[in-house]
């Protein structure tokens, strides 16, 4: 387990001290997040107009409304990669039952192309024959 870093970070012009087992780069990339959702918020006239209370409520329901999205958008990939993992096994297996009819295939030529030369060598050998009853 790591150990726990003190960071420095400002939120919301406030400097405060940050506990945590991430390093200090994650809890800064954290804060700065915090500070953009802030920063979005205070764009809107009607957010500028509630009270304190009620506009840290809507910031914490911003970052709650991108945290659902988020988990949405991983779930989705998620059932994206299953699906695509289920695929990728039906095609393996569909590959494999391909080569083994290919093989099949290839060793009935191989036999279909030894009989035919047995066929001609005995072709050629009772033509031989003919010949040679035709003679006498």
């Amino acid at each position: 387990m790591s150990a726990k870093t003190d960071t420095e970070v400002i939120i919301g012009g406030k400097m405060i001290t940050v506990t945590g087992n991430e390093s200090a780069e994650y809890m800064q990339k954290v804060a700065t997040y915090i500070n953009n959702k802030i920063s979005d918020c205070q764009k809107t006239d009607s957010f500028k107009k509630q009270d304190r209370d009620t506009q840290t409520l809507l910031i914490q329901l911003n970052m709650a409304d991108d945290y659902f999205k988020s988990k949405k958008q991983i779930e989705l990939l998620e059932q994206d990669i299953k699906a695509k993992e289920n695929e990728l096994y039906d095609l393996k297996h569909e590959w494999i039952a391909t080569q083994i009819r290919l093989d099949n295939t290839v060793k009935s030529l191989k036999d279909s192309q030894n009989e035919l030369n047995e066929n001609s060598k005995e072709i050629v050998r009772l033509e031989t024959e003919l010949k040679e009853y035709k003679r006498k």
